[in-house]
């Protein structure tokens, strides 16, 4: 008797995943390599496919998700939304590959498979990011590792050629993903835009010819080695640089990292050639301005702070540049404004839109410098507003549209559940403690927007008795935080060092704690220190 030996269904299940397996790692393969290729001629701009899906997830995520990761994740939270993003993205293209694997083995021909994968993903990747051309760059690195599968693998029937062994595919494998992600990272990084440069080739401040410059009167006797007068931006940027107190753990007057948020970690990338600002909505007649004629105006250096409505109250993500630019009223007021409700609606190029109080809007600014140099790409390149005395989150970036309202609507934030639209909450930051030989040196920065900061006062023993800080003499402007500085002899015990703040009409910083949602964090900033 003959015995036959059949395999039992664990057996054939093993069997079909073992031979499943060089399949599913070629199409992870070939979906890094889309991912990666996008990057690599895209950069981290609109163009990378992880950028709309990124913008999806953030857009549609539910306000009480984007709190919490608002609140207890900061940052951390909009680097893990473009890592799941990113994720969704490679699994995207696996699955184009997979497609052109399937027909590749079914026709037995490789190029076939090729040809799928590329119109597959470059219809996918011009439907997320519209851009046909970049496109390519998604769709192509896929399809080159499905040739290159189908030359290691066997034929349809199996018969001429051996498949390569799973361990040498798998091998291979982890070597192109480490091989497409570095080059991928490589030319993304070079193919990423920045807009850092000087100001001074354009703005009209530059224009004006000052004594001794190239650009005096060839009739002018002065010798041309003459040394130009300083304009009213370099003397203001030293003036920061002069007034900063000099504490360890203390930024200067002029920030040195100027916070950023964003609803996206991708930024618009703009030319600013076909850049426009409209101002729309209950208006006699609609205006229209290009980035020249902004730039042809007579422009303006304004020291500006801003401050995020989501941070801690003790957070860092408050800040102070130089902005050049020009009054945004001045374009408003020729449109006529007629609103109804007497607000505004700003909208952005990324999709994001903040609605507030028309009258907010006279003092405004509309920035395309920032600390001598062009706006960076980060900072809303070409321009952005700046709405003294508010919440950050109304400084909108990359601005595109103002819209006159005829009756109240909600911002992006404010669909969201946060109010933070109005001005800023009083605070006096404690960032830096230093003790050397005894003495104690506390410092921070003070901040209660137009109001300005009048007082700074600090406690040593918990609130029980108050001194008065000394103060950076203010800095131009009517929006701008001032530092402060303490010094005292170490008791030789932990205690309790407490800050408060008087604004300049001489209202007390509160001292009841409130959290950053909904309308911006308060209370007293304390810090033990021993």
């Amino acid at each position: 008797m003959v015995r036959v030996s059949l395999p039992t269904l664990p057996t054939l299940q093993t069997d079909r995943v073992r031979a499943a397996l060089p399949t599913a790692l070629t199409a992870l393969v070939a979906g890094i390599a889309g991912v990666a290729g996008s990057y690599a001629v895209a950069g981290f701009t609109p163009g990378f496919v992880v950028a709309p899906i990124e913008a999806g997830l953030s857009k549609s995520m539910p306000g009480v998700v984007v709190t919490f990761a608002i609140q207890y994740l900061g940052s951390l939270g909009q680097k893990l939304n473009l890592a799941f993003a990113a994720v969704l993205g490679i699994g995207l293209f696996a699955g184009v590959a997979l497609v052109g694997l399937a027909v590749a083995r079914r026709t037995a021909v490789g190029l076939a498979g090729a040809a799928a994968t590329v119109a597959l993903g470059w219809v996918a990747g011009a439907a997320l990011t519209g851009d046909p051309v970049l496109a390519a760059g998604a769709a192509v690195p896929p399809a080159v590792v499905v040739t290159a599968d189908a030359v290691a693998a066997p034929d349809a029937d199996g018969a001429d050629r051996p498949p390569a062994p799973g361990r040498r595919r798998i091998v291979g494998s982890l070597a192109a993903v480490v091989g497409l992600s570095g080059v991928g990272y490589v030319l993304g990084k070079r193919n990423t835009p920045t807009t850092d440069g000087s100001l001074d080739a354009g703005d009209s401040e530059a224009l004006t010819p000052t004594p001794g410059s190239s650009m005096a009167d060839e009739g002018d006797e002065q010798e041309a080695t003459a040394t130009p007068e300083p304009t009213e931006r370099e003397r203001l940027l030293a003036a920061a640089e002069e007034q900063s107190f000099d504490v360890d753990g203390m930024e200067p007057l002029l920030s040195e990292n100027f916070y950023t948020v964003d609803i996206s970690s991708v930024k618009p990338d703009i030319d600013p050639d076909g850049w426009e600002l409209t101002v729309t909505g209950a208006v006699e007649q609609e205006v229209t301005v290009g980035y020249d004629e902004i730039r042809s105006m007579e422009a303006e250096n304004r020291f500006v702070t801003l401050r995020c409505v989501g941070e801690n109250l003790n957070g860092k993500k408050m800040d102070t540049a130089l902005w050049t630019g020009v009054p945004i009223m001045d374009i408003v007021k020729r449109a006529a404004p007629q609103s109804g409700c007497e607000c505004v609606m700003l909208r952005a190029a990324d999709d994001y839109f903040e609605e507030f109080p028309l009258a907010a809007m006279e003092h405004g600014f509309l920035a395309y410098g920032m600390n001598g140099e062009l706006l960076p790409r980060a900072h809303g390149y070409p321009a952005r507003a700046l709405i003294p005395g508010h919440w950050g989150e109304i400084n909108v970036k990359w601005l595109t549209e103002i819209e006159i309202l005829d009756e109240e609507a909600d911002g992006y934030w404010e669909k969201r559940g946060w109010h933070g639209t109005g001005p800023v909450n009083t605070v006096a930051k404690l960032h830096a403690v230093n003790n050397a030989d005894g003495e104690v040196t506390v410092g921070g920065h003070a901040y209660a927007g137009t109001r300005g900061i009048e007082t700074v006062e600090v406690s040593t023993d918990g609130g029980s008795t108050w001194q008065e800080a000394t103060l950076t003499e203010p800095l131009p402007g009517d929006d701008v935080w001032r530092q402060w500085k303490y010094s005292y002899e170490h008791p030789g015990s932990s205690h309790e060092v407490v800050v408060r703040a008087i604004d300049g009409t001489g209202t007390l910083q509160p001292e009841e704690e409130s959290d950053a949602f909904p309308s911006g964090p308060t209370g007293w900033v304390s810090r033990t220190v021993r």
